[in-house]
Formats: structure tokens, sequence, C-alpha cells
């Protein structure tokens, strides 16, 4: 066990929170309302100005709730500990120093260039994706799933707002519209609740899931479950689900599509950690869907999709008449509740890490140690450090 140095008992534990540096995002890491438990636990909390703006936090309600307002030359300069919703641009971590911490949602396994940078310039890294969602104390900090659910939801409205008629059946005057038929494809915190929402919305909703576990929670949403006969049971760790075989995908696939062009809406929502999203929706499935169908996928990112024509942030309407939205980002969508939740989630891993004023490294912690990703100029997390392994090799290989 080893504690971060934080200039001394002198001083209260400085917590520094700054705007976001990527243009599509909108959350910010602490809320107002957060400001006073982490003040509870004897930190100063500093915010840069505008911060909240975008999640419609303004600034005198940070002043309100006791944080100190300042730009981020002087925040960097004197916090001890700096939150972030996602990973600082290479622009801050070059303005961070020895001994800072940082706490955010950094993705090690998908950049580990950041994590290498940041152990370069000697900062002490925690990540909330590497969190192990499997313990029970460790749920209030499971920010996974509290931007998942958020994105889920979302994504129920996304497709209903693109679909150019109603979810529910209706019986009117003028006729009657038939319901919806939404099928979503991954069930974990994501796809759950982009069922419960399809459903509360009036469609006919499916799901699926490789997960044999994934049938019951389903069907307890008053969805139907689809039975794949072609795939075996792929519960994986942590949550997940693992990756399927070549020869799964293909049969996965072919049984798949049939399905996909018999349903209005798709929701997709698989992902692995760290690895390209497994492809789901292939371009022949696609162009078999009825034109004015919607799919969102919301696994769309730079590692790709679970939709073959799918682009991260964007909305691509087909030849066919498909409307394909690649959301990958959907919890910035609806920044006020997803920095809320984000917030309460990175305020209790905050608490967990500091002890009498201060922050202190603890790798035999169950929690830290899947959490932290950097310390003491070094790559700590096992996946990321071999990944940056292998790069080097690689590069070594090639002279």
């Amino acid at each position: 066990m080893t504690g971060v140095e934080t200039q001394g008992a002198a001083r209260a534990l400085t917590v520094g929170v700054v705007r976001e540096d990527a243009a599509d995002e909108a959350r910010v890491a602490l809320v107002p309302d957060g400001v006073a438990r982490v003040a509870g636990a004897g930190c100063e909390v500093l915010v840069e100005h505008g911060a909240g703006a975008s999640a419609f936090y303004p600034d005198d309600a940070y002043e309100r709730a006791g944080a100190r307002l300042m730009s981020r030359d002087e925040l960097l300069a004197v916090a001890d500990v700096v939150l972030f919703v996602g990973g600082p641009a290479p622009a801050t971590v070059e303005r961070l120093r020895p001994g800072q911490v940082v706490v955010g949602m950094l993705r090690p396994l998908v950049d580990p260039g950041l994590a290498d940078d940041l152990a370069r310039r000697g900062v002490t890294a925690y990540s909330l994706d590497g969190l192990p969602r499997t313990l029970s104390r460790a749920q209030p900090m499971d920010a996974l799933s509290s931007q998942a659910s958020i994105a889920g939801y979302k994504a129920a409205l996304v497709a209903a707002y693109e679909l150019g008629r109603y979810f529910p059946m209706l019986i009117t005057a003028a006729g009657t519209a038939r319901p919806t038929e939404v099928l979503v494809l991954g069930a974990g915190v994501a796809g759950l609740q982009a069922i419960g929402t399809a459903k509360r919305l009036g469609a006919v909703v499916r799901g699926y899931d490789v997960r044999p576990e994934a049938r019951e929670q389903i069907l307890s949403l008053g969805a139907k479950y689809l039975e794949l006969k072609s795939v075996a049971a792929a519960e994986g760790e942590g949550g997940y689900a693992r990756s399927l075989s070549a020869d799964e995908q293909r049969a996965q696939q072919e049984e798949l599509n049939a399905h996909i062009a018999s349903h209005d809406v798709v929701i997709t929502t698989a992902q692995v950690p760290g690895r390209r999203p497994p492809l789901l929706v292939t371009e022949t499935a696609v162009r078999s869907m009825r034109p004015g169908s919607v799919i969102v996928d919301m696994a769309a990112s730079d590692l790709g999709g679970n939709v073959e024509l799918s682009r991260p942030g964007e909305r691509v309407l087909t030849d066919g008449g498909v409307t394909i939205v690649g959301a990958g980002n959907l919890a910035s969508t609806m920044a006020s509740g997803a920095s809320a939740a984000y917030s309460h989630n990175i305020s209790a891993l905050l608490l967990h890490l500091v002890r009498d004023g201060a922050v202190v490294v603890d790798q035999e912690d169950e929690i830290q140690a899947g959490v932290l990703v950097t310390h003491d100029g070094t790559v700590v997390h096992p996946g990321t450090a071999a990944l940056l392994a292998g790069v080097a090799a690689t590069k070594e290989g090639a002279r």
C-alpha cells in the first residue's frame, strides 16, 4: 500500500473538475450536488469556468455548492486530483504534473497510448471502465452501467423519432396502425433498458443475447425472447458476453438475417471490452429490411460497430430506404441526467481512494486492482501493459 503525495496535511486535498476536451462530450464529471459529497471527505473542489455549462450546470450552481471557480491553467497547476468523463486530450496530458491523480473513463484497452503518456508524465491514473462489476461494494461506482442504462433508454427514443410511424398499435377513426416490431440485440444493461423503453412505448419487442441468463431478464420486461438455435451459450467474464468463434459467428449471422428482415427497428448493443464489437447486422441483412426501417447501432465507434454500414456519430440513409444511426455516445446527448449519475459514480470511487486526506494507492484492494492504470511512472494495468509490450515488440521487429 502506498500513498500518493498530496502536498502533505497542511491543506485539504484539492479535486479539480475540468470542461471535457472532446468536442462531442457534453457531460461533466461532477455536478453541483456532488460537490458537498466530495467536500465531506475533507476535499476542496475546484471547477473550471464553464465545466458544466453543456450539461446545464451553471457556474453559480457550483459556487453555491461550495466549489471554487478558476481557469484551466490555474486548476491544473494546483489540483491534486483531476476528474474527467473521458480521457484528457494530448495537450492536457502535457500540462499534468508528476504525482497528480487523474480519474475518468480512460478506456486503456482501447487507447493504451493515453495510459503510456500518463505514465511518462508520472501521473497516477484510475479508469472507471475497469471496475470489477461483479463486486457488490463496487456497484455505486459502476459508471459503465449507469451510462449504459441512459444510452439504452435514449436508443429507443432515437429509433422512435427516426421511424415514420407509431410504436404502439392504435385504433382510430382513420384506421388501425399496427404496432412496430422492435428487435434488440444484446441484453446487457443498455439492451435491457432499450427493451423496457421500447415496450413502454407500445412496440412489440424481441430481445436476443448469447448469454443464457438473459432469457429470463428479457421475458421479465414483457418482451419476447428470440431463440437462435445456431449458437451455444456464450457467457464471458465480468458480466459481458464472450467473443464467438468464426464458425459460431457465421451460423449466428445466417439465422439472424431472417429475423432482422422481419423487424421495423433493430437496436444493437453488443460490445466486448477493448476489442472490435461483433458484427451482427451485415449489409445483406440491411438490404433485406423494408424501406422506412431503422437501425440504431449503439456499439458504433472508431473500432467498428455491430452494423456493417454504420458510421459513428452519423445518420446513414441507404439506397433501400433504411436509416442507420451510429449512436456510440448516446449518454452524452442526455448530458444533465448522465452527468448526475456519473458524478455519483466517480465521487463514490474517489471516496474509496481517499484516506486521511490523501489518495492512497492499494493494489491489494480488489477495486483498485481493477481501476488503477498507471502509478510511479509505470503502466500497471495488466491488459494495457501487455498491449503496449506487443506494440513495442512489433516496432522492434520491424527495424
